[in-house]
């Protein structure tokens, strides 16, 4: 049986892969799905309950039956989005609650979940840039994924 973990997050797919935004309550997660969905065609697999699983080598996530399809909007409240139903996760951003907690110049880092590593940014949500740089970071991520293979 594989190995899960729950998160408070949300967890959206672009061009096939998961971006898992995890931060503190009101840093912003549903709020960047939104943008992304909206901008760069994402599409919503779990808003603030994420389920992960280590399925032989590849880290998966889903929402709980009961949220599924479901994205908290501030100000409409729960609206039904479409929702694919697991995606692989490639990378997490780790949202902040301060642009002064942003390095200028960060090095790569990676994050462990349930033994698997996957790309990890930091970034302040609530800056209009945010989607475009997490769209960045994911292209620079999967282009070295590409070229480097899964070692990265």
């Amino acid at each position: 049986m594989p190995e899960k973990k729950i998160f408070h997050a949300t967890l959206i797919e672009l061009n096939g892969k998961g971006i898992l935004l995890q931060g503190k309550s009101q840093t912003g997660k549903s709020d960047l799905a939104l943008r992304l969905i909206n901008r760069y065609n994402a599409v919503l697999v779990a808003d603030d309950i994420v389920i992960i699983e280590n399925k032989n080598g590849i880290l998966q996530g889903y929402a709980p039956n009961n949220l599924a399809g479901l994205l908290e909007i501030r100000g409409l409240g729960i609206v039904k989005y479409p929702y694919k139903i697991q995606t692989e996760i490639l990378m997490s951003v780790h949202l902040v609650d301060s642009l002064k907690k942003i390095t200028r110049m960060p090095k790569i880092c990676k994050e462990n979940i349930l033994g698997l590593e996957i790309m990890q940014i930091d970034l302040y949500a609530k800056e209009d840039s945010a989607p475009d740089k997490i769209l960045a970071a994911f292209l620079v991520f999967t282009q070295e994924r590409f070229i480097l293979g899964d070692n990265i």
